[in-house]
């Protein structure tokens, strides 16, 4: 009897054990920049390299070069850019090295940065069906800013508005 009830424990509590693991786990939706990164990343990789971290912290730096907007900043915080003030790639490479999905290796990257997790991708603005009255003034520069323009003397919401109408026709001929 006193068998059972030990495996019935050992049983509750590895469920326990489980059930926080996944609830503490980074979800892509949680940590999408570094997820995302990870998995592009890992994809890159060469069999020859998957198994050395130094040459994953190699090829890492590499990749790093061809990144822009968030990407770049998720490199810049593990130290794969020159301007890196610090680095934590070997919390990177070693997990990589291993083969452990990208959500677990973010997951020991977070521990170490949380910054890392707090970095999120823009949302994509459809410029087709979006009321641009009800978006926020920084939304609306960013339209702008994507378009290299900007709005000169504009201090309203309504003036942000009326540019954006004005460069419509101009940058969204081929999607009208």
């Amino acid at each position: 009897m006193a068998s059972l009830q030990t495996v019935m424990l050992t049983a509750v509590l590895s469920c326990f054990i489980f059930g926080i693991t996944y609830v503490l786990s980074a979800k892509k939706e949680d940590c999408e920049v570094c997820v995302t990164v990870v998995e592009k990343f890992s994809h890159t990789l060469a069999d020859d390299v998957k198994s050395d971290p130094k040459k994953i912290e190699k090829e890492f730096k590499k990749f790093c070069k061809a990144t822009k907007s968030k990407e770049n900043r998720f490199c810049y915080y593990l130290g794969g850019l020159e301007e890196s003030a610090t680095g934590i790639l070997g919390e990177l490479s070693k997990p990589l090295s291993w083969s452990m999905p990208a959500d677990k290796v973010c997951e020991k990257l977070k521990k170490k940065d949380s910054q890392i997790c707090d970095l999120r991708y823009d949302k994509t603005i459809d410029l087709k069906t979006v009321d641009l009255k009800k978006l926020k003034v920084r939304d609306l520069r960013k339209i702008l800013s994507d378009w290299d323009e900007t709005c000169e003397g504009c201090i309203e919401k309504t003036d942000f508005i009326k540019r954006i109408e004005e460069l419509k026709p101009q940058y969204m001929h081929n999607e009208l």
